[in-house]
């Protein structure tokens, strides 16, 4: 479904990715974990065309985003649904403002079919019944299902979750793991998350890339990644996100 080849970026002289390569398999639910600042959110950006590499290859079902403009961006964009970090849900627009958005602006579908789906996205999230209510009025795990269900509406192939249990209690937490789990087993499409949530996070995806100090340090399945003898993994996996890692 995707391969990234040959990576890099940087800003203002500051290099963030020396040389990216991995493969994300169709309908495979990965999860990019590395310290804070490590360029996992750029990486985002970077396969959804929002920014454009220094060097190398994004391919999305054989065609280069990085090679793309104007109406084939577009095009191929509409391939993907996006969990922003915070939810990212328009304030001044209700709930069912906020999920229909896509359909309207991406679409053709009437107002009828707009209805059933954005019905159908808010049952398959656990919020049936709260349209007509705006983002001050719900909770923060609430407003995390909306954007999930947002990001569904338009039935995309690849979903994108930048960190989408942020701020959320462990309970809450939890729930949204379970959630991402189930309606990645009912769409089907092929997810890329990025998380600090260690070790839950291993309960939840199918395969984990490690990324550190620019390119992926160490890939595997969950097991793999908890049984590594990468001291670097290793070290990150037990002390989580508690100052640099050490390599000597």
């Amino acid at each position: 479904m995707i391969k990234i080849v040959g990576l890099e970026k940087s800003f203002n002289n500051q290099t963030v990715l020396r040389g990216v390569n991995l493969n994300i398999s169709d309908k495979e639910l990965l999860a990019i974990i590395g310290e804070s600042g490590g360029g996992k959110s750029v990486l985002l950006r970077l396969l959804i065309g929002l920014i454009k590499p220094d060097k190398g290859k994004i391919i999305v079902e054989g065609e280069d985003v990085a090679e793309l403009r104007g109406r084939a961006l577009h095009t191929i964009r509409d391939k993907f649904g996006v969990v922003f970090q915070g939810g990212a849900l328009f304030d001044s627009m209700t709930v069912y403002e906020n999920i229909s958005f896509p359909l309207k602006e991406k679409t053709k579908l009437n107002d009828a079919e707009i209805d059933q789906r954005v019905e159908r996205a808010l049952e398959d999230v656990g919020l049936k019944g709260i349209e007509t209510k705006y983002p001050a009025e719900i909770s923060g795990g609430m407003k995390k299902r909306v954007a999930l269900a947002r990001a569904l509406v338009t039935e995309p192939k690849i979903v994108l979750f930048d960190e989408p249990t942020t701020g959320l209690d462990p309970i809450i937490l939890h729930s949204i793991h379970k959630l991402i789990v189930d309606t990645h087993r009912k769409y089907g499409f092929t997810g890329v998350m990025i998380s600090h949530d260690i070790p839950e996070i291993f309960d939840v995806v199918d395969r984990i890339a490690f990324l550190y100090k620019g390119v992926i340090e160490v890939e595997g399945t969950p097991d793999e990644i908890k049984t590594s003898s990468d001291p670097v993994v290793r070290q990150f996996i037990t002390g989580g996100l508690k100052g640099p890692i050490q390599t000597s």
